[in-house]
């Protein structure tokens, strides 16, 4: 029983132990303007005490109209309020988190600085008691050789700790594509976009006659009612009627001068 006890006991020290968990992911947001989407970005992860660790805007091109990417760092206390508000600048396409543990490894490097920091402080002590040139040299070489590999191992605990305190999200804004028609490829597709497009242009015409035909019938009842306007008499020397007409030229003008 006691040995069971101490086991829980073991357990639930470990469960109480602070986890160090780094949280890494990707956003794709549909906007209307990129641009002005990424300044939104960037003004709502400096609210909460973020940075932008890079920043790329492409213009717009291929039917697109642009995007723009950004690396976001988040504190992450604040991670799932500032993705909600992410959220929020257009579509959501994806959204994607990853956590990795790595409590074991801060808890070793952490154990390791201390033990390193220990060896510099004795290898010092002896320094100072040192009498001998030889024990002085050896000394000054084991200290400098442990202050190197504490210098790195402390740089690895700052990086793992801006790790663990920012979360690392690359947002994505994006527009819609836009698909342009395809083009005829083969021959019955030539003839199908040719087919097509006479059928529009005669259409059109027909558009076109149905809006001109009212002014025509007006004008040639114009030219008919009005007095000597519409049809010259001329007689032959045989004293007989010949009729000239004038409309068509009318016409033909009118035509010319409207279309």
């Amino acid at each position: 029983t006691d040995t069971l006890n101490q086991e829980a006991g073991s357990a639930d020290g470990q469960s109480t132990v602070d986890r160090s968990v780094i949280t890494t992911g990707w956003v794709t947001i549909t906007v209307t303007d990129p641009m002005d989407a990424a300044a939104e970005a960037a003004r709502i992860t400096e609210s909460v005490g973020g940075r932008i660790d890079s920043r790329s805007e492409y213009a717009p091109r291929g039917g697109d109209g642009g995007s723009a990417t950004l690396t976001l760092r988040i504190p992450s206390k604040d991670l799932t309020a500032t993705l909600d508000k992410l959220k929020k600048l257009g579509e959501v396409q994806e959204v994607s988190l990853s956590a990795t543990d790595v409590t074991m490894e801060s808890q070793d490097l952490d154990a390791r600085i201390t033990s390193m920091r220990a060896s510099i402080d004795r290898l010092t002590a002896l320094l100072a008691g040192a009498t001998d040139t030889d024990s002085l040299i050896a000394l000054e070489t084991a200290i400098s050789d442990r202050q190197g590999q504490l210098e790195s191992m402390e740089a690895q605990q700052r990086f793992l700790a801006d790790q663990v305190s920012m979360s690392t999200v690359t947002l994505n804004l994006v527009t819609e594509q836009v698909v342009a028609d395809p083009q005829p490829v083969t021959f019955l597709d030539g003839l199908v976009a040719g087919w097509n497009a006479f059928v529009a242009f005669f259409a059109g015409l027909l558009v076109v006659i149905g809006v001109l035909i009212p002014w025509l019938v007006w004008d040639v009842v114009r030219v008919f009612r009005a007095p000597g306007a519409g049809v010259r008499a001329e007689f032959t020397e045989t004293g007989r009627h010949r009729v000239v007409l004038q409309v068509p030229a009318i016409l033909i003008g009118w035509v010319v001068g409207n279309v």
